[in-house]
């Protein structure tokens, strides 16, 4: 028989028509091995009161009765397992038994009145939700056999235990005894020692005692002798020592009045850079708000950009379908490809003009912020300088208490005012350098300020430069929203003036600079006017021997801007049919 678990834990009972209550529960549970083949091992769990003799509950768990409580209880464990994880459920219960809500409890319900008969002997785990019961046993009342024998156990227990306990007692008392006649034979050895001892010390004290009595009259005469001379002394020093003490005092006083001088004229310094902090900060508060209005007047420009790429874009999609189809228009090309380089190059400087203002906004953003970092750091150290005026003062009203005092501390008087000259002057070289830096930032501010300056200024000329382009540009496309309302058929004369005054035009108002993504220049030539050009084109493409490379459609051809593509493709498809096949024209 193998005892495995043998602990006292609360158990709530339950009986029919009852209150519930709480009792201590013994609980041991025993392995028990057998010869039998069939039966070799047997699981015993026992309920007993070690305040009630007659409370018994017992219940044997074979393997094959394990098999039968696994398939009804849905157990997850084998026998071999399960007295190891019914143990570990006990001692849950056990560890929370004594707090306010336990999770873990042991239920013992019977259906009598009385705890007579079977009962159920539960582990259940209390939840926010439900109870959920983990093991259920039923145990059976142990018969008087049982409880006979169960007393008959627990009498030999205590008699093996009563026979332990008396032999331990004998042998503790004879150790005891022992100790005793010890320590008495110890007693008596001491106190003739002590007695001895006692009358040792009675003769050396009083053999010192007169000995002390005469070595202390001699040296009371010696003494009076040295008072007296002690005296004399210390009258002489006291005189010497107030002549000089007045002296010191005298110079204190003087050193005293400069001091103050030399503090209000650093007060009066401290509040004059104070001031010229605050305009410093105004000052830094504007330069951050003009640098915002910049930086909002630069995201205007990009979207002012975007709008006329965007526009662009739509014109070069609409224009692509339509190619050269003249020898004529060939050669205008060629003059508008040149306005264009123009006009490409006046916005490329337009643009590397923004780069470059944006560049220096940043600089400058970046040189603002060292500037605060720089104010911070006189801040701190005009902080600093206060401090260790205050520390100074304070230092020279201990100084003038000490004054007060008529005891020998002159010289630690000395050398504190030189420590503490040394200071001052210390921090009059600080304050001498903090106005130096003050003054080198005033001039930093300065020159930040022209630069910025000089940078509105670029920003209003290119501002400037964008307009008349817009203008431009709106003046153009109003003439040719004229021009294809009228649809009026010109003469060749007509023609060449307008183009060459559209060719000025657009010489006047883009000069070569560089890039740009502006819209490039319209042509001026309606339907009308292509129905009149084409046959004279026809003459010249016949008698003047072009080769038929120029007719043909090519990929990197320069497109006509300006002119509506659903108009174009209308009245070529319409109107300039050749009547007679060429080998110049694609059918």
């Amino acid at each position: 028989m193998e005892e495995l678990f043998s602990k006292v834990l609360q158990v709530n009972v339950r009986c029919r028509d009852c209150e519930d209550r709480k009792s201590n529960v013994r609980v041991t549970i025993q392995l028990q091995f057998s010869t039998n083949p069939v039966h070799k091992r047997d699981l015993h769990v026992r309920l007993t009161d070690d305040q009630d003799p007659y409370f018994l509950f017992n219940l044997s768990i074979s393997e094959e009765d394990f098999q039968s409580l696994k398939v009804q209880q849905g157990l997850l464990v084998d026998f071999a397992s399960f007295p190891q994880k019914f143990i570990d459920l006990l001692n849950l219960c056990y560890s929370e038994q004594e707090s306010d809500n336990p999770r873990f409890l042991l239920h013992l319900s019977c259906p009598s009145s009385v705890l007579e008969g079977p009962a159920n002997f539960c582990v259940v785990e209390t939840n926010a939700f439900k109870h959920l019961n983990h093991l259920s046993l039923r145990l059976v009342q142990g018969s008087d056999r049982e409880i006979k024998d169960y007393l008959a156990v627990c009498l030999s227990s205590l008699k093996s235990e009563k026979q332990a306990l008396e032999a331990k007692l004998k042998k503790t008392e004879e150790d005891l005894n022992r100790q005793l006649n010890y320590t008495q034979q110890t007693l008596s050895e001491k106190t003739k020692e002590l007695d001895k001892l006692r009358s040792e010390w009675t003769c050396q004290s009083s053999s010192l005692s007169s000995r002390h009595s005469q070595e202390l009259q001699l040296e009371r005469e010696k003494a009076s002798e040295l008072q007296n001379r002690l005296q004399q002394q210390n009258d002489q020093l006291r005189q010497d020592l107030e002549n000089s003490h007045q002296k010191s005092s005298q110079q204190l006083h003087s050193r005293v009045t400069e001091l103050e001088t030399s503090c209000r004229e650093l007060t009066e310094r401290k509040y004059k850079n104070e001031s010229s902090i605050r305009d410093l900060k105004i000052k830094l508060v504007g330069a951050e708000e003009e640098s915002q209005r910049l930086k909002q007047q630069v995201l205007s420009l990009r979207r002012e950009n975007s709008t006329l790429d965007t526009e662009v874009h739509d014109k070069e999609r609409l224009v692509s379908q339509l190619q050269m189809r003249v020898a004529v228009l060939e050669q205008e090309s060629k003059d508008k490809d040149q306005l264009m380089r123009r006009t490409k190059e006046v916005l490329e400087a337009t643009q590397q003009q923004k780069d470059s203002v944006e560049e220096n906004a940043g600089s400058k953003e970046l040189q603002i912020k060292k500037l605060e970092s720089t104010v911070k750091s006189l801040s701190e150290e005009l902080i600093k300088a206060n401090g260790i005026i205050k520390k100074l003062q304070a230092e020279v009203r201990g100084l003038v208490g000490k004054i007060k005092v008529k005891n020998t501390v002159t010289v630690s008087q000395e050398k504190v005012l030189q420590e503490t000259s040394e200071k001052l002057k210390t921090v009059e070289k600080e304050l001498q350098s903090a106005q130096q830096q003050i003054v080198t930032k005033d001039e930093q501010v300065s020159k930040l300020k022209d630069q910025l300056e000089v940078t509105l200024q670029k920003l209003n000329e290119s501002k400037e430069v964008l307009k008349t382009n817009e203008n431009v540009i709106t003046w153009l496309n109003k003439q040719l929203n004229e021009k294809q309302l009228c649809r009026k058929p010109p003469s060749p004369e007509a023609l060449n003036t307008a183009l060459s005054a559209t060719s000025a035009l657009r010489a006047h108002y883009f000069p070569q600079v560089g890039k740009s993504s502006v819209s490039p220049v319209t042509t001026d030539v309606t339907p009308a006017e292509q129905r009149t050009v084409q046959p004279i084109n026809r003459l010249i493409g016949d008698h003047a021997g072009l080769d038929s490379k120029y007719f043909e459609r090519r990929d990197d051809s320069i497109p006509i801007y300006g002119l509506s593509s659903a108009l174009l493709h209308k009245d070529f498809t319409q109107r300039t049919k050749p009547p007679v096949p060429s080998a110049y024209f694609s059918a």
